[in-house]
Parts: structure tokens; C-alpha cells; sequence
């Protein structure tokens, strides 16, 4: 049975084409991924199916009183509302229905009537059946499930941080148990256990879900199917991640020889209507040219820019680029992990950071850069070294400003050629480098901080999640960048593919320090 249907979906954005007539179906028992590049429309695809925006054409058709839950990362959060508090308002309907039970019962005790207290016993049996009275064992099971026990659930939620965020609202909506989930990104916050945990939770999942994200890995434990977005068209395939992927690659395979087959028939068309428009086979070339003219042509195989990065590199002679020695780290005086940090990087050493969301990975990539002071302890910087620094929030100080003037604006003594050059390397197009910052993709707009760094000359570089919202070309991209990169690189990632191999030197686990 289709929970949804999307019909003759077209719709541009500024100059771009994001969908030409095209449509999929999410059946019931669906666990349904959404993959292409960065920029192609996959959040604005959610955005048109949560009603959020309006798509240029095309029908979307819910099926009727279906409950949809959408993972809001932008949801307002109250000022001195616990984490506990928070989490409990997913529950605001069956709390509306305890109070108008009550109030059932205290009518029957001054009425005795038995419509009062009938009423009131089919409340209480459907609460029962929904779980009421073991609330708080189930937001228990996903707050720890998520990470978010660490903080304590008296935690006040306008003091979270980013990714802290993302995971209490991310809570909320799997304890709502909507019919059909829809998540943007669910991961970028998440670290390994935690996605794990995910991946669980969502395979139990008794309800259809829609889920965007560049984490192929979790893709592939999470689906029963795939829609695949590019070049304006919207594909479904059934079964896992590396099934679709297969079928995606024998599907313009086929395209592929196809075209060029149709290409080779128009060619020897157009050769013998030139030969002979004038002679005596006039008449049979002009019937080739009719056919040509009711020939559906196929549409030229496009090609996706790819980004090609490389980091400049100061070169030193300095072998210990940063030595942290008993650093404690954390903030107003409190210590964030419990044992101190030693550890070095040396020139050409890479270094990987993880542990869960809010433990001190980013606190840390702060302390050494002197953003923030170390509780105890201290760190040494070489005085050769020169920092590079990617910060994985997309914060930008004028949102309307295009990545050209961004770019102009922090070089202002390069060339315009330089500038949109090296754009054009981290995978941006003419028609994305001159669009408004705030109107890119979330992996574009990361294209954009990547370009940055590739104008400044470092050799110690901190990246801090600097594969958030890339698709997985991209971070292959990235991966072979760090690894060419002359010079030390600490990388804070939760996606322990990314980090894991034999290019990394060493692996500081945060959360087993805290064990």
C-alpha cells in the first residue's frame, strides 16, 4: 500500500532544474534512502514532501490521517526546559488524555454516571495499550541509546550544544513513533556507537521511513530500498545500498550504449539526407527527415563536477609540530573528561579524534588553538607551525553574500581567476558560485570552507568534521587530500569509515579516557 505518492514532480531553483517530471512511491513497509551528490535537491525534496515549500509542478499525495514525523533540526527550544522535560513533550497527546480521564473520574464521583465512568475505563485501557506508564523507561532507552544521559537529564536545553541539538530533537521524534519518519542527515552528530544504536532502532522500526544521508555505510544496514536523485530524474531501486548502486551503474551502462547507438543512427541519417537532398532520392531523404524530426532523442550522459582539493603546505624543519602535555580540558573551571591528554603530532603524522557527540573533541581542537583556556596542564605549539583550521558549523557572517565575494573578501589581494579556480576545484560550478551562501546545499556550502583552507598556506591543519553533508565522492576527494598533505593533520570525524585505515597514525579515543 502507498503511503505517498509523488507524480510529475518538476522544480527549479534560481537557474537550476532540480526535477523534471519525475515521481517514486513509499510503500508501507518501505525503509526507503535518498542518495545522490551534494546540491542535486535531496533536502529540498523533503522540504516539498513536509509541505515546507511548494513545488514549481507536480502532485504529492498522502495517504489520508497518516501520522509523518520530520526531523526539524531548526525546532525551538525552551529556555530553562530540562532535557527530561524536553523529551517528555513528545508525549503531549496521551498527557492531554490522562487529565481528561481524570476529569472523567471526578465527574462520575459527584454524577455516578455510568457514561462518565465507561468513558473514562476506554481511556485508561488505550493508554495502557500505548505504553503510558512506562514513559520514562522509554525516553530513558533513547536518550542513552543517543548520548544524551551524559549530560544528565536535568541539563538545560538552551545550553546544548550543536550536535547536542540535533540529538535531543532527534529523540523527541523516534519517542512520538510516528507512521512514517522523515530524516534529513540523522548522523552528522552521531557518533559510531550512537549511529549504531540508530541503525538498530530503525531496522525495528514498524513504520515506513525516508532517510537522506551521505553515510553510506548506515544507508546500506538501514534499507530495504533506495531513490536515487541526478540529472533532474528520481529513481527507485529495491533492495540494500550496494544492490542500488549496482543496478544505478548497469542503468547508464545501458543509457550509455543506447545513446551512442541513437547518435550513430543520426549521423548516418543526417550523412545520407545531405547526400541525396537534392537528387533523384529527394523524396526518400525527405522522409528521413520526418523520421528525424519524430526520433524522441535521448538527452547527452552528463557529468557531475567532482571536487579535486589540495591543502598548501608551509614546509618546516621542525619534526614535533604540537606536544600536549597533562592537559585538562573543559570550561568555567569543569573538566570535560577525566583523564589528562598526552599525546603529540608530528609533521606528516595524522591524527584522528572521536568519541561521542558533546565528550571534548571540538573543546579540545579549541584549547590547542588557544580559543579557549586549558583547565590544567598545557600544550606546546612549534614556533613553525602554521595552523589551518576547518570549523564544521555553517555560520556565515552575510548568508547573501555569493562564494565568489566570501572569497574575495578574505583574499583580497588575489585575482579573480585564482578565486574562482579554486572554487571550481572544491566542486562548485559557475551557476553555485555566484548563487547566494545560504541558498547552497549543506555539502556546497562545506565546498566552500574546503576552498578557503586551500588558499592558506599551513602545516598543521585541524579539521573539525569536515565530512558533514559531503556525499561520498567528495569525501573520498577529501580523504586523498589529508593523505597528500605534507604536513600534520588532526581530524575530529564520527564516521569511522572516513577515519579508520592504514593513513592514520594514531586514534585519541575520548570516551575510553572517560571510562
Amino acid at each position: 500500500m502507498s503511503l505517498l505518492t509523488v507524480e510529475n514532480l518538476s522544480h527549479s531553483f534560481i537557474d537550476k532544474e532540480l526535477y523534471k517530471d519525475t515521481g517514486f512511491t513509499l510503500n508501507k513497509e518501505d525503509h526507503m534512502g535518498v542518495t545522490g551528490q551534494n546540491g542535486v535537491g535531496k533536502s529540498t525534496l523533503i522540504n516539498i514532501l513536509i509541505n515546507k515549500i511548494d513545488a514549481d509542478e507536480g502532485k504529492i499525495t498522502w495517504q489520508k490521517n497518516v501520522d509523518v514525523g520530520y526531523l526539524d533540526q531548526y525546532a525551538k527550544l525552551t529556555p530553562g526546559m530540562s532535557i527530561k522535560e524536553f523529551l517528555m513533550t513528545a508525549f503531549d497527546k496521551l498527557f492531554a488524555e490522562e487529565k481528561r480521564m481524570q476529569q472523567l473520574y471526578e465527574d462520575y464521583a459527584v454524577s455516578f454516571s455510568d457514561k462518565d465512568l465507561e468513558k473514562a475505563g476506554r481511556i485508561q485501557t488505550d493508554l495502557e495499550e500505548q505504553g503510558f506508564y512506562d514513559l520514562e523507561t522509554r525516553v530513558e532507552q533513547v536518550a542513552t541509546g543517543l548520548g544524551l544521559d551524559v549530560l544528565g537529564y536535568d541539563h538545560d536545553v538552551s545550553e546544548l550544544s550543536g550536535g547536542q541539538r540535533s540529538k535531543i530533537i532527534l529523540s523527541k521524534l523516534l519517542l512520538q513513533n510516528p507512521d512514517v519518519l522523515v530524516l534529513d542527515e540523522p548522523t552528522n552528530y552521531l557518533d559510531v556507537n550512537h549511529i549504531a544504536w540508530l541503525s538498530d532502532y530503525l531496522n525495528n522500526f514498524e513504520g515506513a521511513y525516508l532517510v537522506v544521508s551521505h553515510d553510506y555505510d548506515f544507508l546500506e544496514k538501514i534499507t530495504n530500498c533506495i531513490i536515487d536523485v541526478e540529472f533532474g530524474k528520481i529513481t527507485k531501486y529495491k533492495g540494500q545500498l550496494g544492490q542500488a548502486l549496482k543496478q544505478k551503474e548497469a542503468n547508464k551502462e545501458s543509457y550509455l550504449r543506447a545513446f551512442e547507438n541513437q547518435q550513430a543512427k543520426i549521423l548516418k541519417t543526417e550523412a545520407y539526407i545531405r547526400k541525396f537532398k537534392a537528387g533523384t532520392r529527394s523524396k526518400s531523404a525527405q522522409s528521413r527527415v520526418k523520421q528525424l524530426n519524430r526520433m524522441d532523442k535521448m538527452d547527452p550522459p552528463k557529468i557531475n563536477k567532482t571536487s579535486n582539493f589540495e591543502f598548501p603546505y608551509l614546509p618546516t624543519v621542525s619534526r614535533i609540530l604540537l606536544q600536549a602535555q597533562d592537559l585538562v580540558i573543559g570550561y568555567d573551571g569543569h573538566a570535560l573528561v577525566s583523564e589528562a591528554f598526552n599525546f603529540s603530532v608530528g609533521n606528516d603524522e595524522k591524527v584522528a579524534i572521536t568519541g561521542f557527540n558533546g565528550i571534548g573533541k571540538s573543546t579540545l581542537l579549541k584549547t590547542v588553538l588557544g580559543q579557549i583556556p586549558a583547565i590544567y596542564g598545557g600544550y606546546d605549539l612549534n614556533q613553525t607551525a602554521k595552523l589551518g583550521y576547518f570549523k564544521q558549523d555553517l555560520n556565515w557572517e552575510n548568508g547573501n553574500a555569493t562564494p565568489f565575494q566570501f572569497m574575495q573578501q578574505n583574499f583580497e589581494d588575489k585575482k579573480q581567476k585564482e578565486l574562482r579556480t579554486v572554487l571550481a576545484r572544491a566542486g562548485l560550478n559557475a551557476q553555485q558560485v555566484m548563487s547566494p551562501l545560504k541558498s547552497l546545499s549543506g555539502g556546497e556550502q562545506m565546498k566552500v570552507k574546503l576552498a578557503k583552507l586551500m588558499m592558506e598556506p599551513s602545516n598543521l591543519l585541524f579539521l573539525d568534521e569536515p565530512t558533514n553533508h559531503l556525499d561520498v565522492v567528495t569525501k573520498d576527494a577529501l580523504r586523498k587530500a589529508i593523505i597528500e598533505y605534507p604536513g600534520g593533520v588532526v581530524v575530529v570525524s564520527h564516521e569511522k569509515d572516513f577515519f579508520e585505515g592504514d593513513w592514520v597514525d594514531k586514534v585519541i579515543d575520548i570516551e575510553k579516557m572517560n571510562k
